[in-house]
């Protein structure tokens, strides 16, 4: 396991991680069998496509905010602050959608970062945050309840969990 020199934080996405970042999100993709076409003209641009997360933006038809989690010059992970809702996002997606990059897995980095992004939220004017996953991600389901979650029920094929 990697040591890291100094607590990872939330920032907003920045070009100072571009191997990491690159690397981690490819990890992630590979994993999983996703495309990783995308990855091809991030690295051709990294400033760009920086520049183009590094501010609030409609995502899903609502206003969100994108941060990296780092530690120096090492990615670990995203989180997504969506100020508000829509009815799809009630059921699948809320406020919060993070993920932490496969090397730095199982480490409790999901936690802290959950932590600190509700923080993020709150300064978003998300008073009550709503998160969600699949009731078969059972390490995502640990990580809303460490921070507080409590389940409210099951819609289509996501648990609702509620925060604050």
């Amino acid at each position: 396991m990697i040591t890291l020199s100094e607590p990872p934080r939330l920032v907003r996405p920045t070009t100072a991680v571009r191997t990491s970042y690159l690397t981690g999100e490819q990890a992630d993709c590979l994993l999983r069998g996703t495309d990783t076409d995308w990855l091809g003209p991030a690295s051709e641009d990294f400033d760009a496509f920086v520049a183009a997360r590094d501010h609030d933006k409609e995502r899903w038809d609502v206003m969100s905010t994108v941060y990296w989690y780092v530690s120096e010059e090492h990615y670990l992970g995203t989180l997504v602050v969506r100020h508000t809702l829509t009815p799809e996002l009630a059921v699948d997606g809320g406020h919060i959608g993070y993920h932490v990059v496969a090397p730095w897995r199982r480490q409790g980095h999901a936690t802290r970062m959950l932590e600190l992004g509700l923080e993020r939220a709150r300064e978003h004017g998300v008073s009550r945050a709503l998160l969600t996953c699949v009731p078969s991600n059972e390490p995502s389901r640990r990580v809303i309840e460490k921070n507080g979650g409590a389940l409210d029920e099951q819609l289509g094929n996501e648990l609702r969990f509620w925060i604050g």
